[in-house]
């Protein structure tokens, strides 16, 4: 795959001293989904805002298309939607006018049938010529999106675009990009949702205090960094874990009631038939097994508190 935005070595620090970004570098691929997530104040917005050429960086390059964010803006911004956090519209213009108007400040030439193509793909059609003030926040948020794509650009940039919205109307959104997606848009979505990146995305990196700390495809971050969990339910609780049991490094349940071992799915040897055998004889009788996967959620808030 091509990258289609690539960014060296970004850095953004103000004036008292603080960095927002420290060197930066990502590529991201020509049609690929790829969801930042970080908790508040890790910089997503900051590195969106420099790469659509809003916040000037310190030092560093971005190219989007192979044009370059600060020598050949037009040409880079002209390739970038952009669907910020806050909804901020024309309350009493139209949907169609709304949009058909952001075609226009990107010098594109009149084409209502294109607009017509977008808002239909987004489940505006119905409400074209309503007035913004007359629309929920879920159909306010699309409006969004379909002005960032009324001048037909090849990246979209989503800045929490879940945010506010109750959870049907998030899987709905999550359709909504995987619909441009198909269509051949790259898609960058910053996220506190990390179900949401779970769902959606093809790549996740997770940033922290200006920091990269990872980029890698979904399956595979899961498949190396995803522990399994088997709960072992005992017949009588345990008032604790015996020494010949040790090594398994057991985590005991405060009623006693249940053991949880953590392994590896991906090692030679889970080690689960030693360990039940070794329960057994040390007279722990068990009445239920259950395994859980670890999650995206797990990955993400043990790297931040590695960070921390």
């Amino acid at each position: 795959m091509t990258a289609i935005v690539s960014v060296k070595n970004l850095r953004k620090a103000y004036a008292g001293g603080f960095e927002a970004l420290k060197s930066i570098n990502l590529d991201i691929q020509e049609g690929e989904i790829l969801a930042l997530l970080g908790p508040n104040g890790a910089g997503k917005t900051t590195l969106i805002s420099t790469i659509c050429g809003i916040t000037t960086p310190t030092s560093g390059t971005v190219t989007v298309g192979g044009h370059d964010t600060q020598t050949d803006y037009r040409a880079a911004r002209g390739m970038i939607g952009l669907v910020p956090q806050e909804i901020s519209l024309e309350p009493f213009e139209t949907v169609f006018s709304t949009v058909r108007f952001s075609r226009g400040l990107f010098g594109k030439p009149r084409d209502d049938a294109k607009i017509d193509e977008i808002l239909a793909q987004l489940s505006l059609a119905d409400k074209r010529d309503n007035k913004v003030i007359t629309l929920s926040g879920g159909m306010k948020r699309r409006v969004l999106i379909a002005k960032a794509l009324a001048h037909e650009p090849r990246v979209l940039f989503l800045d929490e675009p879940s945010a506010g919205v109750d959870v049907e109307l998030r899987k709905d959104m999550w359709e909504v990009v995987a619909r441009l997606k198909a269509s051949g848009v790259t898609i960058i979505l910053t996220t506190h949702y990390i179900e949401e990146a779970e769902a959606i995305a093809d790549r996740v990196g997770i940033i922290n205090k200006g920091q990269i700390l990872l980029i890698q495809d979904k399956a595979e971050l899961m498949a190396q960094m995803g522990k399994k969990q088997l709960r072992i339910d005992l017949a009588v609780a345990t008032p604790d874990i015996p020494a010949a049991l040790a090594k398994y490094e057991l985590q005991r349940a405060p009623d006693g009631r249940s053991l949880t071992y953590t392994y590896d799915t991906n090692g030679p040897r889970t080690g689960i038939t030693t360990l039940l055998n070794d329960l057994q004889s040390a007279g722990l009788q068990m009445t239920d097994l259950q395994t859980q996967q670890s999650s995206l959620e797990d990955i993400f808030v043990g790297m931040v508190k590695e960070e921390a």
